[in-house]
C-alpha cells in the first residue's frame, strides 16, 4: 500500500469496517460470562454486536455442551437464523471450524481437509469463509502471559499443551482446492495470513491466474508461528499488500486494541471478540460487544467514518470477481506479469512515447 501525505487524513481513508468474533471456539462456558451456548443466545449475541456498529460477524458454532460443534447442519441453523435477525450483517465462516480439542490431554487440530471442503456446501451459503494459505505452526499460547489465561481451561496443563502443539494444516493440496470450490460456489475467500511469506505465495496465486478475485486479507499477528507484535512487522506488512487489497489487523489478548488503534490510523480495518482477547487494556474482563463499542470510540477520536453494513459489502467487493490474471492484477494496483523478452521492472502504467522521439 501506498501512503501519501494526506493518507493520514480521516477524509481521505475508507470508511471503517469492524469484524467481530464473538464466539471464542477455543474457550470454554466457565471461562467467561460473554460465551453464548443455546441457539438463541448464539443468534443474539450476533444481534448486539451488530446494534453496536460491527458489520462482520466470524462464526463459530457451539453444542449444547458449550464445546466448539463440528457438524455442519449447526453452521446452517445458525446462519440461517442470524440472516433472518440481521440480513444486512455479513456472514463469515470460521475456516477451522472449530480447532478446540474434543476433552483434555487431546491435541488441538484442524479437521480433515474433506470436512473443510464441506464448508463451500454450506445452506444457506455465508459471504465470507476465511481460508489459511501455508502449513505452519500455530502455537496460540506463546505469546500469552499467566494473566492472560487466569481462571481460564487453558491454564490446565493438558489444554496448554494442546494449543501450544498446535498445527496449522493448510498446503497446496487444501488450499487449492478449497479456492476452486468456494469460489465455485460463490462465497468469497477471506485470506487469513500470518506473515509475509504466506502473502506472497497469495500473490503468486493471482500472477497465475488461480485465483482473479478481491484480495480481503486479515494480518494475524498472534505469534506462535505467525508475526506477533512489533509495529515494525505491522507496517511492513501493509506495506507490501496490494493498494487494492483490503487489509484488516488482527491480534491476541492485550496486544488486540493498540495494534487496532495503528490500523484505525492508518486507514486499515480491525477484528474484535472474545476470540481473540478476553481483556480490556487494564486487566478488567471485556465483551465483545464493549470491544465493538471500544473500537467505535476510538475511531470517532481520530474522525474516521464507521463504515454501514452495505458499504461495508462495497468495500470487500463481495460477488465480483474478474476474467484473467492481467485483469485482477490491474484491478489490485499490481504491477502485469513480465511480458515474454521484457527486461527491467514491469510498469503498470508504462509512460507514453513522444511522437518525435528519436528511434
Amino acid at each position: 500500500m501506498h501512503f501519501l501525505d494526506d493518507s493520514l487524513l480521516p477524509e481521505n481513508q475508507q470508511k471503517l469496517v469492524i469484524q467481530v468474533a464473538p464466539y471464542g471456539p477455543e474457550w470454554l462456558p466457565g471461562d467467561s460470562d460473554d460465551i453464548p451456548v443455546t441457539m438463541d443466545e448464539q443468534v443474539q449475541k450476533a444481534v448486539d454486536c451488530y446494534n453496536a456498529g460491527a458489520q462482520l460477524l466470524h462464526i463459530h458454532v457451539r453444542e449444547l455442551d458449550g464445546r466448539g460443534s463440528k457438524r455442519l447442519s449447526m453452521f446452517n441453523e445458525l446462519i440461517g437464523r442470524v440472516r433472518e435477525a440481521v440480513p444486512e450483517m455479513i456472514l463469515q465462516v470460521g475456516g477451522s471450524i472449530s480447532f478446540a480439542p474434543e476433552s483434555e490431554g487431546e491435541a488441538a487440530k484442524w479437521l480433515d481437509n474433506d470436512t473443510r471442503h464441506l464448508l463451500a456446501e454450506l445452506a444457506p451459503k455465508p459471504d465470507q469463509v476465511t481460508i489459511a494459505i501455508g502449513t505452519s505452526q500455530m502455537n496460540v499460547v506463546e505469546v500469552l502471559r499467566d494473566e492472560d489465561i487466569a481462571g481460564t481451561s487453558m491454564q490446565h496443563p493438558q489444554m496448554y499443551k494442546a494449543y501450544r502443539d498446535m498445527v496449522l494444516e493448510a498446503g497446496p493440496e487444501f488450499y487449492l482446492e478449497h479456492l476452486k470450490r468456494l469460489t465455485a460456489n460463490d462465497i468469497q475467500p477471506h485470506f487469513m495470513l500470518g506473515h509475509i511469506a504466506q502473502l506472497e505465495t497469495v500473490e503468486r496465486l493471482v500472477r497465475r491466474g488461480i485465483y482473479t478475485g478481491p484480495l480481503n486479507l486479515n494480518y494475524v499477528a498472534i505469534g506462535g508461528g505467525a508475526s506477533s507484535f512489533h509495529p515494525a512487522d505491522l507496517v511492513e506488512f501493509a506495506r507490501r499488500t496490494p493498494d487494492g487489497a483490503v487489509l484488516t489487523i488482527e491480534s491476541i489478548m492485550r496486544s488486540t486494541l493498540p495494534m487496532n488503534a495503528i490500523a484505525i490510523a492508518l486507514g486499515m480495518h480491525v477484528r474484535v471478540g472474545i476470540e481473540d482477547n478476553l481483556w480490556a487494556p487494564r486487566k478488567e474482563r471485556i465483551t465483545s460487544v464493549q470491544q465493538v463499542e471500544q473500537i467505535v470510540r476510538i475511531a470517532g477520536e481520530l474522525g474516521r467514518d464507521i463504515a454501514t453494513a452495505e458499504e461495508a459489502r462495497e468495500i470487500y467487493k463481495i460477488g465480483e470477481y474478474w476474467s484473467s490474471a492481467d485483469e485482477t492484477l490491474d484491478y489490485l494496483g499490481l504491477p502485469p506479469n513480465r511480458r515474454p523478452g521484457e527486461r527491467g521492472v514491469p510498469l503498470r502504467h508504462p509512460a507514453p512515447v513522444r511522437a518525435d522521439a528519436l528511434v
